[in-house]
């Protein structure tokens, strides 16, 4: 009887299994596409500001050598890229890890936090990616803060940890509150709601984004995600 039911229950197991791998893959690439793009186009503008007023000179001129290493593994896609912008190079050149120890209490070392956690999730490394990313002390900004919330809950998601990020995509739609964002992650919070039966929940989310965020691409198919959870 204990052999049947062993039998019986492995493919649930595996169903399960193929169904938290699927989630990785997902919110792997959500953190990429969402957030290294909001960082890249407003990050380096806090830096230039704080370069050209003599503070933390030194840490700013090492996070640029790494800023252009990640922007580089951006590009390439490869590990080895990402590795480096973490470590830093030969040359003397330090990582986002040296940075973030060694400047913690710069606006550099507060970034370079970020900027780790996103290179450990790229490397699949999500356990690591949630420490980091988890130390960043958000900016203030309706963008990058909010960015980085939602791309903590795509990590927790990674993790198997399917309440705390809902939980933390929540969070981050209502901090950001905007077109671009919210619709973003109150999407990504429905579909981990649905996925553990909750379609009702999941339902409110969407009709959140009908009724708010009319003027995003996710207004226009909305409806559809309505429907199915109805």
């Amino acid at each position: 009887m204990t052999d049947n039911k062993k039998r019986q229950g492995a493919p649930v197991e595996k169903e399960t299994l193929n169904q938290n791998e699927a989630f990785v893959l997902k919110y792997r690439n959500a953190i990429i596409a969402c957030v290294a793009v909001v960082v890249l186009a407003i990050v380096g503008g806090i830096f230039w500001r704080d370069h050209t007023r003599g503070t933390q000179e030194k840490a700013s001129t090492e996070m640029s050598k790494a800023q252009e290493a990640f922007a580089m593994a951006m590009q390439t896609n490869t590990p080895q890229a990402f590795e480096l912008a973490l470590n830093g190079d030969s040359l003397g050149h330090a990582g986002f890890l040296a940075i973030a120890s060694q400047y913690g209490s710069t606006k550099a070392g507060n970034l370079a936090n970020l900027y780790a956690g996103l290179c450990y999730a790229r490397l699949g490394k999500m356990e690591d990616a949630a420490k980091y990313l988890e130390k960043f002390n958000g900016v203030g900004d309706q963008m990058v803060s909010p960015a980085v919330m939602g791309a903590l809950g795509n990590v927790y998601a990674s993790l198997n940890q399917l309440d705390k990020a809902v939980s933390t995509l929540k969070k981050a739609a209502e901090k950001a509150d905007n077109n671009s964002l919210s619709p973003q992650f109150l999407i990504q919070a429905g579909e981990i709601l649905e996925s553990q039966g909750q379609k009702a929940e999941a339902l409110k989310l969407y009709q959140q984004i009908k009724d708010k965020y009319f003027q995003s691409a996710q207004y226009q198919i909305i409806d559809e995600y309505i429907e199915r959870v109805k």
